[in-house]
């Protein structure tokens, strides 16, 4: 068995660390990641090691990734020992001076939390190391101090099993926080939003997920205000673990807000999350991608403008050139940007390019509203005689919303245009007319 004790030093607040809202959670939250076996024990995190050594390598290695390149989410202090009350007691010695190698008998009596109870009385009888308490009578030591006290040694040095209620990671991040003082601007939440953030950082990679989702409520001060609680919902088009976006975000939708009262806690939660996928990275320089993506901007701006200000195409089941693609808001996606570019992918590889076997024939440029062809001996006309390349790609859609479409569709070329994408009708639109009409749909860049 090998046990490692981890306590918490103090937060020496940089600007770019903010602190965590539950420092104790969110390091036995990464901990997790090197063993299952992790609880708290009063102050300290102690994580059992031993089971994980082979995973990692060896105790070697997996010390090495702990302590060096996965360096906790916070700073601390460590000690390490055969037993967990062992390394508890290395490092309650290294915090009074002494070294934090010291052999169990060598430990003092203020290192094991199971005598301090009884510290001036043992004191008074000249013990003051663990080695000394385990020198006397067990059962009159028993007698005089209790059970417990006598259980403690005996799991100290391994004579009995240590059990403690290990700790597993919550299914959803719900987290709260208490404010210091009274916030009466909405924008001013932003500061203890980020220790909620940070929070759920940890959170996301120690499940590999990314939020889709997040809510953030606030309760207000009730003798000031009817109103007993605000939200705000915050949605990204991906799933995500850069709080910096998140936190922009955050702040654009804060400016907007009013509060009828001050603000007295904060509360941060994940409604939608998803596992996140790991990333390739180039080795190639030009490859790297520098400052935000697509969706990031398109989310910062429609935070800032309001979610009907920014627009993106989405596609539609049907047949009909006009009516396969609409504009909509951004935020209604809530999250589907992955899925359809799966779709699109998926499409890419199998060959089937969705609706319509003719789409890679579809023009650079659509028309929005037919042009009507003329029409000279059966020919249709353009700056000149088109002359028909491919076709005809037949449509017949629409009969559902009462606009049906018959048509055929040709890529025809123009001396004077270049290539065009042109329609006829398949029925004329007029009893007494005795041939379709033709119309220009598109145009190929």
């Amino acid at each position: 068995m090998h046990w490692i004790a981890l306590q918490p030093a103090p937060h020496d607040g940089a600007a770019d660390a903010p602190a965590l809202t539950d420092v104790h959670a969110a390091l036995a939250w990464w901990a997790l990641q090197f063993t299952p076996l992790v609880a708290r024990v009063q102050d300290v995190l102690v994580l059992e090691v031993s089971g994980s050594e082979r995973l990692f390598g060896g105790r070697t290695a997996l010390l090495a990734q702990l302590f060096k390149p996965n360096r906790p989410v916070a700073p601390v202090y460590s000690a390490q020992g055969a037993t967990s009350l062992i390394a508890i007691g290395r490092l309650r010695a290294a915090a009074a001076g002494r070294p934090v190698d010291l052999a169990p008998d060598a430990l003092p009596l203020q290192a094991l939390a199971a005598a301090q109870a009884h510290l001036p009385t043992l004191l008074r009888l000249g013990c003051r190391t663990w080695g000394q308490l385990r020198a006397l009578p067990r059962g009159g030591l028993a007698r005089r101090f209790g059970a417990g006290l006598v259980d403690a040694l005996d799991r100290a040095y391994g004579l009995q099993p240590e059990v403690y209620p290990w700790i597993t990671l919550p299914d959803v991040f719900d987290a709260p926080l208490e404010l210091q003082a009274r916030v009466e601007s909405a924008p001013a939440l932003l500061f203890g939003a980020r220790r909620l953030l940070a929070q759920l950082l940890v959170w996301l990679r120690a499940r590999q997920r990314g939020v889709l989702v997040l809510e953030l409520l606030w309760e207000l001060d009730a003798a000031r205000s009817a109103e007993q609680q605000g939200r705000l919902e915050l949605r990204t088009a991906q799933a995500t673990q850069d709080m910096q976006h998140l936190q922009r975000l955050l702040g654009e939708q804060l400016a907007r807000v009013t509060l009828p009262a001050p603000v007295l806690y904060l509360r941060l939660r994940t409604l939608q999350t998803q596992p996140l996928g790991g990333e390739s990275h180039s080795l190639l320089p030009d490859d790297l991608r520098h400052g935000d993506s697509l969706h990031q901007m398109a989310e910062r701006v429609a935070a800032r403008l309001g979610a009907t200000q920014v627009l993106c195409v989405q596609t539609r089941a049907d047949h009909r050139p006009e009516q396969m693609q609409c504009w909509q808001p951004w935020v209604a996606f809530d999250g589907k940007v992955d899925a359809i570019k799966k779709r699109a992918n998926e499409a890419v590889q199998t060959g089937d390019e969705g609706l319509n076997a003719h789409a890679s024939l579809y023009p650079s440029w659509l028309l929005p509203v037919p042009q009507r062809l003329a029409v000279r001996r059966g020919q249709p006309q353009h700056h000149g005689d088109l002359a028909l390349l491919a076709g005809p790609q037949r449509v017949e859609a629409g009969w559902l919303d009462g606009v049906a479409a018959l048509r055929d569709y040709y890529v025809a070329h123009s001396a004077g245009v270049g290539l065009v994408w042109i329609y006829r009708e398949r029925l004329a639109p007029n009893p007494g007319e005795d041939h379709a009409h033709w119309y220009l749909h598109g145009l190929f860049a």
